[in-house]
């Protein structure tokens, strides 16, 4: 067992336990805008449609009923403008920290292979090239990285940490890189439904992929956008000489969503009301912390889109979480991310009003 814990960095989130006591020590209570969970009440609807498929007692197919499968391409034709997509074109996964961590070994890589990823990103990724003993190598533009060995290629916009979004003529000129060089290309774009300044656009669009999706695989999660963390709900789309291969694994490794899980993505999916009610919640959350940091000292960076707010004092990242905990308030280290983000800090949007209010409220005094 040892033998592949040792493979692993240190827990990242470990990490914070002490300025979270100190944080939950302020007479009005810890103010949690580090970890970005959802708050909000499962819409209705979904929970409706869990409830109504508790009764499930027999095993569920790893690649989801036909349902959950319609579902999903339905919306990645209405949403993301995708074209022609068969149910050979998408996997339902179980949640998308699971297929982020496993998908390298599960795509057989090992020593000798490569995996890229941004030089600012979800920790995951790294964590997912040590599961498999491959390399792995940070970017700034992947068309810079040398392509020999390089296997994997992850993209993510919009970024977390970051919010950044890559514009549409970056996407298509590095699906035309990746491709030229025999790269699989994997985009995280489970943040793609929460653009502000910017309109996140999706691998899986023709006018990015040239009508193919030959070598590119988008990921989505429905843990934001619908409030469905808990229900560990995602799948990913794309190439099926990829996603073919993944579901015979996955099938051997008993990798289901649950039944009741995928009926409730299929009432997700099929209902865009309360994507824009939970829009509007977070914008209002966004305008008034992002005003709240910058009356504070802070100047914020990119964060045209996702749940966070980039945000720095120009100090040590480890400063300003303890300068904000003092204040009752828990944001995320940038170092988290990497080692380009160690003057930096994540701000979750993911707090009840009332909890943003009391954060804005102790940034103004």
């Amino acid at each position: 067992m040892s033998a592949v814990s040792d493979r692993l960095p240190t827990f990242p989130w470990d990490k914070l336990d002490p300025y979270k006591k100190t944080a939950a020590a302020h007479p009005d209570g810890i103010v949690d805008l580090s970890v970005g969970t959802p708050v909000d009440p499962v819409p209705e609807l979904i929970q409706k449609a869990l409830t109504e498929a508790a009764d499930s007692p027999g095993y569920p197919t790893v690649w989801g009923t036909p349902a959950l499968r319609d579902a999903i391409t339905g919306w990645l034709e209405r949403r993301l403008g995708a074209r022609h997509l068969t149910h050979r074109h998408v996997l339902p996964v179980v949640g998308s920290k699971e297929l982020v961590a496993w998908l390298p070994t599960q795509l057989g890589l090992g020593p000798g292979d490569k995996v890229a990823y941004p030089r600012l990103a979800y920790p995951t990724y790294e964590v997912g090239a040590r599961l498999a003993r491959a390399a792995y190598e940070v970017y700034d533009d992947p068309r810079d990285l040398d392509p020999a060995g390089l296997r994997l290629l992850w993209l993510n916009s919009p970024s977390n940490p970051t919010g950044k979004v890559l514009p549409k003529e970056d996407l298509t000129a590095i699906v035309a890189w990746a491709r030229e060089h025999g790269v699989l290309l994997v985009s995280d774009e489970c943040y793609l439904e929460l653009g502000w300044e910017a309109d996140p656009v999706s691998v899986l669009h023709p006018d990015v992929n040239n009508g193919s999706y030959d070598g590119i695989v988008a990921v989505h999660s429905l843990s934001k956008r619908s409030n469905l963390a808990g229900y560990r709900a995602a799948f990913i789309a794309g190439d099926p000489a990829v996603l073919g291969p993944l579901l015979e694994i996955r099938k051997h490794g008993g990798m289901m969503t649950s039944a009741p899980t995928q009926a409730a993505v299929v009432a997700a999916l099929g209902d865009d009301e309360h994507v824009r009610v939970q829009r509007e919640r977070y914008a209002a959350r966004r305008e008034v912390l992002r005003a709240a940091l910058l009356g504070h000292g802070f100047r914020i960076e990119h964060s045209e889109a996702s749940l966070y707010l980039w945000a720095t004092r120009d100090e040590s990242c480890w400063d300003t979480v303890a300068h904000l905990a003092d204040r009752g308030v828990l944001v995320a280290p940038g170092d988290f991310y990497g080692e380009a983000g160690k003057n930096f800090v994540r701000v979750a949007l993911t707090a009840t009003d009332e909890r943003i209010r009391a954060a804005v409220s102790r940034l103004a005094a």
